[in-house]
């Protein structure tokens, strides 16, 4: 028996048209998209779906549009019935969605005050992040310890093996990048973002959430989804709410989520959403386990 795990991607997946196959060929798709409009009071899904690409890019639509185009196809899907899930940053919401501990009209709402609470962070602290290849997560800690004199830096996502991404402060992760590259990085590329995401940089944005979370009922999950923070399974309301706050300026395990996974006896995963970044993440991290796609209708059909 295979135990099944959902994955849902965050922030960089989005591409325009995302979800329009899915609208044509399910009522209810189109049901809860036109829902989502109606939450946000902005047409959400004509961005979606016409973009321009410039617009989809922003984060307070980007979060929202991969949250939603996530969250409709792991409704169709629930016949599949996974045991657990677990969300790369904004994909944690997603999760917690599909594991019932937080309303679909409600999570929309709280995805769109993040997007923009994370981008005005953004604008009122600028910073930036890089992609670090080929250096050990310890190894790009310490660059980023010595570069700290020149500003704030850290690990921000620790994706796969040698696959780390750093966040902070423009000075700081340029310090960093230098560094990175003399330790012997393969790679070091500069990402195109809005902000310094999990990075204290994020301090406005974290109290801004904390703020929403306040006002959302949160429920205790059906299934377990593997926080962010913390890498471990969590079921309980209150300590959902409470890392999902600290998820804003704190680094994304995700490397080590999977592996917990995976000794948790999970065997069997399915990246829910837009793209194909996870499914590589999860290749890098273990060959060995099962790991599908969903994200066009047609996808849809093959495992319904």
């Amino acid at each position: 028996m295979n135990k099944k795990a959902f994955l849902f991607p965050g922030q960089g997946s989005q591409y325009v048209g995302m979800a329009k196959d899915l609208y044509d060929n399910s009522v209810e798709v189109k049901e809860m998209i036109k829902t989502a409009d109606e939450a946000l009071g902005v047409n959400l899904s004509y961005v979606l779906f016409n973009g321009p690409e410039e617009k989809l890019k922003q984060t307070e639509f980007t979060q929202p549009a991969i949250f939603l185009h996530s969250v409709v196809l792991s409704s169709i899907i629930r016949t599949l019935q996974a045991e657990g899930a677990a969300g790369h940053s904004l994909g944690e919401y997603s999760a917690l969605v599909a594991a019932g501990s937080i309303q679909f009209y409600d999570a929309v709402k709280l995805v769109r005050e993040r997007g923009k609470a994370m981008q005005q962070s953004g604008e009122e602290n600028p910073g930036t992040m890089a992609a670090v290849v080929g250096l050990d997560a310890t190894v790009v800690d310490e660059c980023c310890r010595e570069a700290s004199s020149a500003g704030i830096v850290q690990s921000a996502n620790l994706n796969s093996p040698g696959q780390i991404v750093i966040s902070g402060s423009v000075s700081g992760v340029k310090k960093a990048m230098e560094i990175c590259k003399a330790k012997g990085a393969k790679l070091v590329k500069e990402l195109v973002v809005s902000g310094a995401f999990h990075s204290p940089l994020m301090m406005s944005a974290k109290e801004k959430l904390e703020k929403a979370l306040d006002g959302t009922p949160v429920y205790d999950a059906r299934f377990p989804v593997y926080a962010n923070v913390t890498a471990k399974p969590v079921t309980e309301k209150e300590k959902i709410k409470k890392l999902l706050v600290e998820q804003v300026t704190s680094p994304v395990r995700w490397e080590e989520t999977i592996k917990n996974m995976i000794t948790d006896g999970f065997d069997e995963f399915y990246e829910v959403g837009p793209g194909k970044v996870l499914q590589g993440l999860v290749k890098r991290i273990n060959p060995d386990v099962k790991i599908f796609g969903i994200d066009k209708y047609a996808d849809v059909e093959k495992f319904i």
